[in-house]
């Protein structure tokens, strides 16, 4: 799927750089009964491992809480 999708492109190493190692991480999802319902397989990067402006200049990650959206409309009806 993740070719199919596009998600990623395949490159060459650079020389000088060094490679990020990464990780799997398996988890057994279960049903409320506890009986298994599905078993899940994360690929992660060691995040630890990586040098500001040597591996990334910029992250970004678009994270809000329920309740602070609520609480900005809220101040926001109550301005206007």
């Amino acid at each position: 799927m993740i070719e199919k999708n596009d998600t990623w492109v395949l490159m060459n190493k650079p020389q000088h750089k060094k490679v990020i190692g990464v990780k799997w991480v398996y988890r057994t999802k279960l049903n409320i009964d506890d009986y298994i319902n599905k078993y899940k397989a994360i690929l992660v990067v060691k995040g630890y491992a990586q040098v500001f402006r040597f591996y990334f200049l910029k992250t970004f990650v678009p994270v809000a809480r329920l309740d602070t959206i609520i609480m900005v409309l809220a101040l926001l009806a109550y301005k206007g």
